[in-house]
């Protein structure tokens, strides 16, 4: 548990220009994609989340663009949390290509636990044994001293 989890996807057509290069916006859908199987994948599934009565809107999106990704590319959405004190949460990201490794972009989302009556809510309080286990990833991530943003910068 815990560390970066990676999700598999392959560039459509579709999320592309004419040039074969995927549009700017395709890149927050897929830290969706990654963000929701990381979640599924070490905590609990969006949608038992939310039977349960929380909700976890987006409030604030970064994205840092250092090469582009093209048609038919393999890439891995790298996905981990790295903040969380029980009513905010950030994520962060890492959109390699599979075949070569180039690091394609880097960013983060930054959410709150609301209620369904959109109120912010503090999941330490509703739902202890979600709040433990997120709490584990975001410990386990600090012991590895794992950061996207270190690990460009000593490229560098």
């Amino acid at each position: 548990m815990g560390g970066w989890v990676e999700t598999a996807i392959k560039v459509r057509y579709q999320e592309t220009d004419q040039m074969g290069v995927v549009y700017h916006s395709n890149y927050l859908i897929w830290f969706e994609v990654g963000r929701t199987e990381m979640i599924r994948q070490e905590v609990i599934s969006y949608r038992e989340m939310e039977e349960k009565g929380v909700l976890l809107p987006v409030v604030d999106v970064s994205c840092q663009y250092k090469q582009s990704a093209k048609y038919d590319d393999e890439l891995l959405i790298r996905t981990k949390v790295s903040e969380y004190n029980g009513l905010r949460i950030t994520f962060e990201y890492e959109v390699v290509r599979a075949n070569d490794g180039k690091l394609l972009a880097i960013g983060t989302t930054k959410h709150v636990w609301i209620d369904k009556n959109y109120r912010p809510v503090r999941l330490d309080k509703k739902i202890p044994d979600i709040h433990h286990r997120i709490n584990q990833l975001v410990n386990t991530n600090d012991e590895l001293g794992i950061s996207a943003k270190e690990e460009v910068n000593k490229g560098v």
